[in-house]
């Protein structure tokens, strides 16, 4: 696909081109800077000549930022005009410096080095040949000078003209980071999310058919099971609420949760038993959110699908990472292992570090995860 100039200096950021400063900073300089350097390399044979070529430089100087290398040839025309004239005596393309500065902004190094090696050859050609008063040595002396200076200049600008792209490739991978790092939080949020209600759903259909079993033969069951049920429909809310409260601020539940999680799962048809050995405190906030949805979604999936009678929940601590291992006696297998709640557990853990193993084990179902610390 063609890309024209113009594209080209569009796709660049504006940092990239000459600074809008240089709007007055160069034609100031030039003003100020060809006089000066006419006087100190004895070139200064008619001030009103010295500061008419001044002011015109300075003035080409306004228009450099939009066209660097038209004002570069313009410039250093401009210059051999008047030094084949004698109107100044020394000087080719130093006193066009402002016009190359922008072409080594611009990104057009190559245009700016030919067209001073074509001026600085036409110099040298003029005083060593042309020039009554100048030889071949003196010429080479003075070309080669103002060669030296150009390689300095150019060095600047292009040093300059990488730094802002340096600057500018890190605001952008800056900024890709944020977007990266706000796709994965919001992937974080929907497993939350999904979690808190795919649980609360589970749990609260459990109660309801205990109600529903019990509601003409024990009006009492029937009665604490619809409790039950209300009260974590409470606590799903209440969850609910802190996810939204705390997105900015850390993981929205820990080890502390584990019990009342298990307590909502126990029901009249399904025990619940939780085994934890080592310290909970020893475990880092990112690795105890992990282990609590671990446990939520594989106690979600026995209640779902399972039709366990009884689930075990072990977890053991320890300086190196975290072990959890749930296991029911159902068998609710098949439709437990491609789960997305599986899926989401398995990136959760995988994002520490960690690995995650879900299939049947001795006629149920096992959950077994290792999260490093």
């Amino acid at each position: 696909m063609e890309v024209t100039a113009a594209g080209r200096r569009a796709a660049l950021p504006r940092a990239l081109s000459v600074p809008a400063m240089t709007r007055f900073i160069a034609p100031a300089l030039t003003l100020i800077g060809v006089p000066v350097g006419l006087v100190a390399t004895g070139g200064n044979t008619q001030t009103v000549m010295t500061l008419s070529l001044a002011v015109w430089l300075a003035v080409l100087a306004f228009f450099v930022r939009r066209w660097p290398l038209t004002v570069a040839i313009i410039s250093l025309l401009s210059v051999a005009a008047f030094r084949t004239a004698d109107l100044i005596g020394s000087g080719w393309v130093w006193p066009a410096t402002a016009a190359f500065v922008a072409l080594a902004l611009a990104g057009r190094l190559r245009a700016a080095i030919v067209t001073a090696l074509v001026a600085l050859t036409f110099g040298f050609a003029w005083d060593a040949f042309t020039a009554l008063d100048h030889g071949p040595e003196w010429a080479l002396v003075h070309v080669g000078g103002e060669k030296l200076w150009l390689v300095a200049v150019l060095a600047a600008g292009v040093a300059y003209r990488n730094n802002l792209r340096w600057r500018d490739e890190l605001a952008h991978r800056l900024a890709e980071d944020g977007r990266r790092r706000r796709a994965e939080e919001r992937v974080e949020i929907a497993r939350d999310l999904h979690d808190v209600v795919s649980h609360t759903l589970a749990v609260v259909g459990v109660h309801l058919n205990v109600a529903l079993d019990a509601f003409d033969a024990d009006p009492a069951e029937a009665r604490e099971s619809l409790k039950l049920a209300q009260d974590v429909r409470g606590r799903a809310m209440t969850d609910l609420k802190s996810l939204v409260d705390v997105l900015h601020d850390g993981p929205v539940a820990g080890l502390d949760g584990l019990d009342r999680l298990v307590e909502q799962v126990r029901s009249p048809g399904l025990s619940v038993s939780l085994n934890e050995f080592g310290e909970r405190a020893d475990v880092a906030a990112p690795v105890a959110t992990a282990v609590f949805r671990v446990v939520q979604e594989s106690l979600t999936n026995t209640v779902r699908h399972a039709s366990a009678s009884h689930v075990t929940v072990t977890i053991r601590y320890a300086a190196a990472g975290v072990v959890v291992d749930v296991r029911d006696d159902g068998h609710g297998a098949d439709a437990m292992v491609d789960g997305n709640g599986i899926t989401g557990m398995r990136g959760r853990v995988a994002a520490l570090g960690g690995a995650l193993t879900a299939g049947p084990a001795d006629g149920g179902f096992q959950v077994r995860a290792t999260i490093p610390q």
